[in-house]
């Protein structure tokens, strides 16, 4: 399932991402890269240190309480944030993300990935995140502050930025579903919980899509 979620950040919050981006170092995105991805990774990233940290948090907190994104992915672990920027001739050529992420000691399975937008579409030509799917693939250009999660299992890449600057932050997600099918029954199942509640309140309908809900995540969570 592939879905966007509009207005992840406030324009207050942008705005204060954006100016300490400004202000920030960047290094060398191949020092993230797997051994393969080297070869076809062209990015640069904000380097380690205390405006990284304080950055993170904040778009942490805006994913943990997004109400979409929560019930649609139900996470178990966000990790690894990097704030990325493509300046004109950079790009990241066809890849999948690794199936594990972090160390020996702490690895987490990635079953979705995250690209939050930082600027305008207007601010750059080329750019495009896309999304290859079996016979067709999309491409991604959002408005500053919205994102879009896609599995990630699927080839992707990023289009070379032919003009001015690209800024975004990616992410990975371990789920606490681990089959993305059984996410989005228990997605759709929530969406039609809330749209009975909306509709008629507490009705025994929805106490049985509730019932069900519940004894799924029994069923399926990964804890």
């Amino acid at each position: 399932m592939i879905f966007s979620i509009d207005h992840l950040l406030s324009p207050d919050e942008l705005a204060n991402i954006t100016q300490v981006l400004e202000q920030a170092e960047f290094v060398d995105g191949k020092l993230t890269a797997g051994w393969h991805a080297k070869l076809v990774k062209n990015n640069q990233q904000l380097k380690a240190g205390a405006s990284q940290k304080e950055l993170k948090t904040k778009v942490r907190t805006a994913i943990n309480t997004n109400a979409l994104f929560q019930s649609a992915i139900r996470p178990k672990l966000i990790h690894s944030l990097l704030f990325s920027r493509y300046e004109r001739g950079m790009s990241y050529d066809t890849h999948v993300d690794n199936a594990l992420m972090g160390s020996s000691s702490g690895l987490c399975r990635s079953d979705l990935s995250l690209t939050l937008f930082l600027n305008s579409p207007q601010d750059y030509e080329g750019g495009e995140l896309v999304i290859e799917g079996v016979q067709s693939e999309q491409s991604y250009k959002l408005e500053a502050g919205s994102a879009i999660v896609y599995p990630s299992t699927t080839l992707h890449r990023v289009n070379p930025v032919t003009k001015g600057t690209r800024l975004v932050v990616v992410g990975w997600v371990q789920s606490i579903i681990r089959d993305a099918g059984d996410r989005e029954i228990l997605f759709d199942l929530e969406t039609a919980r809330r749209a009975i509640f909306a509709k008629s309140g507490k009705v025994p309908e929805f106490d049985l899509v509730s019932k069900s809900i519940a004894n799924l995540l029994r069923k399926w969570a990964d804890l």
